[in-house]
């Protein structure tokens, strides 16, 4: 699940430096070689055969994967498809030993100028992705994108033009997004339902029923705790508050803005989310909620997996997460309280009737780079668009109906398809595939909603999500899908700006000691006023200007 895919960290100022130095030409000059910009009329039509024949080589980069009966990385089952399927083979392909390794020495061939491989995989990390730029060695995609992706991969990028935004440099776009599922990583509220069962609770729509379900959890529990012992909502302070598990961007939403983030203001500028003046009245609702003591005091200390403890144990009755909670780490809170139950519900408004929650997934979760002198980079796109036409949604009948490749995800047993790891011998469903698993990015919670609703499974793909999502996951997928008008998009996804890599640092050390000290009552609301005046005189008002000279410069037409 998502909360296992954690982003790439920035890569130092200091490389970042160094390869600019090393490199000394930028990617925005750099003119694509002869045999890339020119596609011969037989690659157009291999392309629009389907196949290569004879075959080609590419090369490109491949994670380390679990290899079963008796493949290797140089000829395993994913090879031997790609190889029959469209005429491709690999040649000087990378096989880095992991992410850092491969970071690594991805950056000392960008400083060396070493050729680097046809498709280049390039993680979530916009200093990476402009490293890359810089180095000269990548074609700008647009007419390629234009020539040749198909309909699901073109549809989507309309839908979200936001996810060009990392990848675009002097109206050029330079990345091919990989396609991930939406909506995952939405923020609800997961209650105790047992307890709002026992104490005949309806679902708190505003934050004002929300206090009253807290403080019937504290001071009337179902399961006769002490009020001493218990601390309703389940929060992480010690790092992000816009965060995954634990996080806080409902509170600050319900008072108009989302922390930590940089949303869009009235005028269409972006505005970093914690100066906003929303953001005094929600320390000032956490600060009452320490005082009452619906937070644990501890909560500063604890990282967001640490957080959901607190609820597993059966000491919180109000857990901030996504939708796959059921997955983990609900299962705990079923083995350690006899006769829990849990529910996903919307997140509340605020007085003034505003709501809002994080929403940072344009459906991408990596992209890839071509090479300027790569001879065939119409092969990608072939590969990409059989992989989202025909196995992010096998249909009944079809050759992936059951899986990829028989006898390894799936099998026949006793003369029925199984999908079932504990009957397949050397079961393995880690395939080479180079763009990683094929992702329609609304589809799995169009799903989840169709089963939540009580309607058949119709397609091999929602067999399988009836099979092995918990019909706690379908009901939570309707709860996202009813909060769509709510989302907050954090806009800014480039590099750190000049004044962030001089300042940032110390602007968030401020800002998380400030709230952490409003929240304690450490210091009175009122600081935050000087929060905002010290932040923004120190660098937070230059960095805002160039935030919005860099959105401006990605998202003009």
């Amino acid at each position: 699940m998502s909360k296992f895919k954690k982003p790439w960290m920035l890569l130092t100022v200091t490389a970042l430096m160094l390869v600019t130095a090393c490199t000394g030409k930028s990617g925005e000059n750099a003119q694509p070689s002869n045999s890339a910009s020119n596609e011969s009329a037989s690659s157009d039509a291999a392309f629009k055969k389907g196949k290569y024949d004879p075959p080609i080589e590419i090369s490109t980069v491949l994670m380390p994967k679990k290899y079963v009966k008796g493949d290797t990385k140089e000829n395993n089952v994913h090879d031997r498809w790609m190889l029959e399927q469209f005429g491709i083979k690999h040649k000087d392909t990378w096989y880095p030993a992991g992410a850092d390794q491969y970071k690594q020495k991805l950056q000392l061939a960008i400083a060396s100028g070493e050729k680097l491989p046809d498709f280049v995989f390039v993680p979530t990390d916009p200093v990476l992705t402009n490293q890359l730029i810089d180095s000269g060695q990548f074609v700008p995609i647009d007419a390629l994108f234009e020539k040749y992706a198909n309909k699901i991969w073109k549809d989507h990028t309309i839908q979200h033009p936001e996810l060009w935004y990392p990848f675009t440099r002097n109206g050029k776009k330079y990345n091919l997004p990989i396609l991930e599922y939406t909506d995952n990583d939405d923020t609800m509220l997961w209650l105790r339902e047992d307890w709002m069962e026992k104490l005949h609770l309806s679902a708190p729509k505003t934050i004002a029923d929300l206090e009253n379900v807290m403080d019937k959890f504290k001071n009337q529990n179902p399961d006769g705790l002490a009020a001493k012992d218990v601390y309703p909502l389940a929060i992480s302070l010690k790092n992000n508050t816009n965060t995954w598990m634990g996080g806080l961007d409902w509170l600050f939403g319900a008072y108009g803005s989302v922390e930590e983030q940089w949303n869009k203001d009235a005028s269409g500028n972006l505005e970093y989310g914690s100066v906003n003046p929303g953001a005094k009245k929600a320390l000032a609702k956490l600060q009452e909620w320490m005082n009452k003591g619906y937070i644990h005091p501890d909560a500063a200390l604890w990282d967001e997996g640490k957080s959901a403890e607190i609820w597993t144990k059966g000491n919180a009755g109000v857990l901030p997460g996504a939708n796959w909670v059921p997955d983990w780490p609900a299962p705990d809170l079923l083995k350690n309280v006899k006769g829990s139950k849990y529910k996903a519900y919307p997140v509340p408004t605020g007085p003034d009737g505003l709501a809002g929650t994080k929403w940072q997934n344009s459906g991408v979760n990596s992209s890839f780079m071509i090479n300027k002198d790569a001879k065939h980079p119409e092969a990608f796109f072939l590969y990409y668009n059989y992989m989202l036409d025909n196995l992010a949604n096998p249909q009944t009948g079809s050759k992936f109906e059951y899986g990829f490749a028989q006898g390894y995800d799936w099998d026949i047993i006793d003369g029925k398809p199984t999908s079932d790891k504990e009957k397949i011998k050397d079961f393995s469903n880690e395939f080479s595939f180079i763009t990683g698993p094929a992702r329609i990015p609304d589809l799995y919670f169009k799903s989840l909603v169709k089963l939540a609703e009580g309607k058949k499974p119709e397609t091999p793909y929602e067999k399988q999500l009836a099979d092995f999502r918990k019909p706690e996951n379908w009901d939570a997928a309707k709860v996202v899908m009813s909060q769509m008008d709510i989302r907050k998009q954090n806009y800014f996804t480039g590099a750190a700006t000049p004044t962030m890599i001089s300042k940032w640092n110390l602007l968030r050390q401020s800002e998380l000691e400030t709230f952490n000290k409003i929240i304690y009552g450490k210091l009175p609301v009122n600081a935050f006023d000087e929060f905002v005046a010290s932040w923004k005189a120190n660098g937070g008002d230059q960095t805002t200007k160039e935030v919005n000279e860099w959105f401006l410069s990605v998202s003009k037409k």
